[in-house]
């Protein structure tokens, strides 16, 4: 049987879908532009050895060491650590009031890579590029090593002398002129620390502030219920997902539980299974909106409009929503009437299977009714549930606004910023003149820090004792993986506890002293080692079902308007959201981030004014046209980059861009958009304006590198179709018997090793991309290289477009080495430096390569990279600290690609003998699919037919990309299935 579905056309930017001269000048260059050392002189090695920072310049360190304390490996205990044998341990991340569980390797004692634990509720054996990237900011040489007193060094115990004086003299006044700002916290031992001080101190003024702040979550829930609560979204349960501008499979909170369960929620076996239906509606497009099976592009002063027309809507079809009464029915005039039934009705569809989520970005009202539509959907219990957080310090922006008033007044005669930035990214200007005392407690001498009096070096998490609670309330331990680099610094726990009680006490015995009232007192040491050695505390997790008061989303409703001024839809509004490659600010200085392509813009090393190409057109501009965006009186300037599927009359910018004080990779990259927010509007300024400015800045997308087009390199259907044609990806091209110019080698002995990538599952976050740079020892290359097309990544994740680029469709696809068995790369290398083995890898001997590079132009995968640049020449001893030792570090002149993790396959076949075993399905996991998220990469032994990549070759949906070129890849991808809801297809196409 013939498949007719309609051909559609990919295409990844908006010069290629018009066949733009540009986009054919890049094309048709075979290969990047050649420049020797020499040549380019804005390209020196001193330059490179600022750009890779942290990857090498680290001269000067002291050896790698084991902390003094003992702490539990997951594999074997420390004493019978045998050099060069990796070890793993379990610890926790934190970040504010959620916990990310690790697993750590480590290698004669210093960390090399993280994964996530897999027994973790908030990793669940996942990590994303952010977990990755903690390696690089471990051995970032711009942390800070020593405690600085008006810049001049000073020691830990010059400090401890210092603080004692204040401490006696705030412990007489209470607290009288003490301040501190912290993020948001809720681990057990900083809590107790933290309310020793309050206590001794009443008249402390504590403020909690995080520049990327839930806060809206927070008080939307308690104005609806009354308790303090975090929300805990379990997706795999969900049938139908609305989401309201929240980027839940990244940029929030619990990126990767909600992600893994998202996929879930994904996964076909076969043409008869089910899907869940994603439903979006954003101002920008992220990459859960990428996601989607209908998105709305909604200008954001819309948005929460939208939620009071579904509350509206549903009322009509009679669920009762709570707190809705004084809703004006024609809200629903707003939107689309199709549109907007259609999910109603599939929400009611699915009673008690579906989740409505809504982003930071949104007001208390729109938190307090998307609690109550769920409530009344029948989810609270089932699909969504809740932890109290009434004893956790969660952010509140009115007192960063009350400190500001008391500062300016003179009450204040100390300040005390841990692990904060605020003179960087406050929406209030905070004038230290007036304080005597500023103390600044961080991993680096940051903007913040800059301007104290005295600073303290924080250490990183990898380095400390601590403690951390996850969503769910499950309680874990941070411990260290090496002592401190630098040795006056200080975790968090013993510089709280200085400042509580003027003691110097070691990490280690303070946790222990918050555990012992944690676990069970009769057993305790074999309690704590097993907490250790698990990574979590079992049984800990507790779950809180609250209320809805009907009054309490009334009045958050009354207070606060749903709908916005109706005139705005069509004049300018400025969204500023977190970036996927600094977050708030705090990655800026790590080069892994900063060059790992934005997943939608792919953008890298730059963050720009966002546009869609309808509001280009109106602006007059174009690609790397630099705009003047003002608001509040305030403007900045920033280069243009079309978006398509963004909604019009919307300018989107990332934060954390633009830092002076970040270090040497991350100083003046990008524009910092912090000063144009105020207390108010964090995320959405309305009555924004932009003009034209006479001049360019070019920025480096690498949305065109590896293009392919005009082939069918992705393949997709709807459920429908699916259902009706179950061998449509293979029958997707026509093409004649394939036949080999030579005589084929069997590959039918051993292991044979091969992976899928289930399209259905990914969703183009770049975590894989991050963490095979972290275990294969890839290079930084910098902006101006990746311009040239030079990027190193062994592994890219392509993005298309296709349908009207008002309203697109998204598809993501990993692309690396496909381990062809009749791989074109082979037969043209002149020294046989590319070549296969007998397990079916295309490996690289690297001493014979001598650099033709015939092999990357015979690649129609485009996926092999060449090192223009010596990159390790000179390097260091201490590089090792941040680099696999499993691994070969490349030197110029040299091809290098994917090798499905060699390295892996080899120690997972030594452990294997050594056991007098078999190697078992799944032992082995490449560096990509350990990361992956949502678990879309399979890999192991294809001749194992009870294999999990065996059986997944043999779904229907299973195809080879450019299979018709006879080259049989290893890598194998199963088609995207997208689950459209009918009602919406004839009107929207989406």
């Amino acid at each position: 049987m013939t498949l007719h579905i309609d051909k559609k056309e990919y295409w990844k930017s908006l010069e290629q879908l018009d066949g733009s001269p540009e986009f054919k000048k890049f094309l048709d260059s075979e290969f990047p532009l050649v420049a020797e050392d020499g040549a380019d002189s804005t390209f020196s090695r001193r330059k490179f050895l600022s750009i890779m920072g942290a990857s090498f310049a680290l001269a000067g360190l002291t050896s790698c060491r084991r902390p003094v304390e003992a702490i539990v490996p997951h594999v074997m205990p420390p004493e019978d650590i045998a050099l060069g044998v990796p070890v793993e341990y379990h610890t926790t991340m934190p970040n504010g009031i959620h916990a990310y569980g690790l697993t750590v390797r480590t290698y004669d004692g210093r960390p090399i890579k993280i994964e996530g634990n897999p027994a973790h509720p908030s990793t669940q054996g996942a990590s994303n590029s952010f977990i990755q990237a903690e390696i690089l900011n471990l051995y970032d040489p711009d942390r800070s090593k020593s405690v600085l007193n008006n810049s001049a060094e000073r020691s830990w115990d010059d400090f401890v002398v210092f603080w004692r004086g204040l401490l006696q003299k705030y412990s007489h006044n209470n607290g009288d002129g003490l301040a501190i700002i912290s993020p948001s916290f809720s681990d057990p031992t900083q809590k107790r620390q933290a309310l020793e001080l309050k206590k001794k101190m009443p008249k402390m003024h504590w403020v909690v502030y995080d520049p990327i702040s839930d806060e809206n979550i927070y008080k939307g829930i308690k104005a609806a219920t009354g308790r303090d609560l975090i929300p805990l979204l379990s997706y795999d349960k969900a049938k139908v997902i609305l989401s309201i501008d929240s980027d839940f499979l990244f940029l929030e909170r619990e990126n990767l539980s909600q992600a893994r369960g998202f996929a879930a929620g994904r996964k076909m076996s076969s043409h008869v299974d089910e899907l869940n239906r994603l439903y979006v509606v954003e101002s920008a497009v992220s990459v859960t909106g990428a996601a989607a099976d209908h998105r709305l592009a909604l200008h954001s002063s819309q948005v929460g409009a939208f939620v009071g027309a579904l509350a509206v809507e549903l009322t009509a079809l009679g669920l009762a929503v709570k707190g809705t009464a004084q809703i004006e029915a024609g809200i629903r005039n707003h939107f689309d009437a199709k549109w907007l039934r259609a999910v109603a009705e599939d929400l009611l569809a699915h009673f008690g299977q579906s989740i409505v989520a809504a982003g930071r970005s949104q007001s208390i009202a729109v938190h307090a009714l998307v609690l109550a539509i769920n409530s009344a959907l029948g989810n609270i219990g089932k699909t969504v549930d809740y932890r109290l957080a009434e004893d956790d310090f969660l952010p509140d922006g009115a007192e960063l606004a009350k400190l500001k008033y008391r500062m300016d007044n003179g009450e204040i005669s100390t300040l005390i910023v841990m692990n904060s930035n605020p003179v960087y990214d406050s929406p209030v200007a905070l004038d230290f003149a007036k304080v005597e005392n500023i103390i600044h407690f961080g991993e680096h001498v940051n903007e913040t820090g800059d301007d104290a009096h005295w600073h303290v070096p924080k250490a990183h998490f990898l380095e400390s004792w601590g403690d951390a609670k996850s969503v769910d309330a499950t309680l874990s331990i941070i411990q260290p993986m090496i002592k401190p680099l630098y040795s006056d610094a200080k975790s968090l726990v013993e510089f709280l506890q200085l400042l509580a009680s003027g003691e110097d006490k070691r990490g280690y015995e303070i946790v222990r002293q918050t555990w012992q009232s944690i676990l069970p007192r009769r057993d305790f040491e074999k309690a704590w080692r097993k907490t250790l050695h698990d990574g979590l505390a079992q049984n800990t997790a507790i779950q809180f079902r609250p209320a809805v008061r009907d009054t309490g989303v009334s009045t958050a409703l009354a207070y606060y308007s749903l709908l916005g001024d109706d005139s705005g839809r069509n004049s300018l509004s400025l969204v500023l959201q977190a970036s996927s490659q600094t977050f708030d600010g705090r990655y800026a200085n790590n080069g892994w981030l900063l060059e790992n392509p934005h997943p939608i813009t792919k953008l890298v090393w730059d963050n720009a004014a966002l546009v869609s190409p309808e509001t280009a057109a109106k602006l007059g501009v174009k690609n790397n046209d630099v705009l003047q965006v003002s608001v509040n009186k305030k403007s900045v300037e920033l280069p243009v980059w079309i978006v398509p599927g963004q909604a019009n009359n919307v300018i989107v910018v990332e934060l954390g861009f633009g830092r002076t004080v970040a270090g040497r990779v991350g100083d003046n990259i990008g524009v910092n958009v912090y000063p144009l927010r105020d207390q108010v509007n964090l995320f959405a300024l309305t009555k924004a304006s932009a003009k034209k400015i006479d001049r360019t800045y070019k920025l480096t997308s690498t949305q065109n590198h590896g293009s392919m087009e005009g082939r069918p390199l992705v393949r997709e259907a709807t459920l429908q179709e699916y259902k009706e044609h179950p061998e449509f990806a293979k029958e997707a091209v026509e093409h004649p018997p394939l036949q080999s110019l030579w005589k084929e080698q069997k590959y039918d002995k051993g292991n044979q090793w091969g992976m899928t990538i289930d399209l259905n599952s990914c969703i183009g976050c770049g975590a894989c991309t991050v963490a095979c740079q972290s275990e294969n020892n890839i290079a930084i290359v910098g902006k101006k290289q990746v311009s040239h097309g030079r990027e190193m990544h062994w592994i890219r994740v392509d993005r298309y477009f296709t349908g009207n680029p008002q309203k697109p469709d998204f598809v993501h696809q990993p692309v690396a080495c496909h381990h062809c068995e009749m791989a074109p790369c082979e037969s043209v290398c002149p020294v046989a430096a590319t070549v296969h083995d007998s397990e079916g890898l295309n490996v690289m001997v690297y001493n014979r390569c001598v650099g033709t590079r015939y092999c990357s132009n015979n690649c129609p995968y485009k996926v092999r990279r060449f090192n223009f640049f010596n990159y390790i020449k000179d390097y260091p001893e201490t590089i090792k600290m941040a680099q696999n030792p499993n691994v070969t570090v490349r030197s110029r002149g040299v091809m290098e690609k994917c090798t499905y993790c060699l390295q892996r396959i080899n120690e997972g076949k030594r452990k294997a003998k050594d056991e007098g075993r078999e190697l078992h399905d799944g032992e082995i996991q490449t560096a990509c699919q350990q990361a992956c998220p949502t678990q879309a990469i399979t890999f192991g032994n294809i001749l194992d037919k009870e294999s999990k990549v065996a059986k997944s070759k043999e779904l229907d949906r299973n195809y080879g990309m450019l299979g018709e070129l006879n080259l049989k890849p290893r890598t194998s991808y199963l088609a995207k299935v997208r689950n459209p809801n009918p009602k919406l297809l004839e009107k929207s196409g989406s």
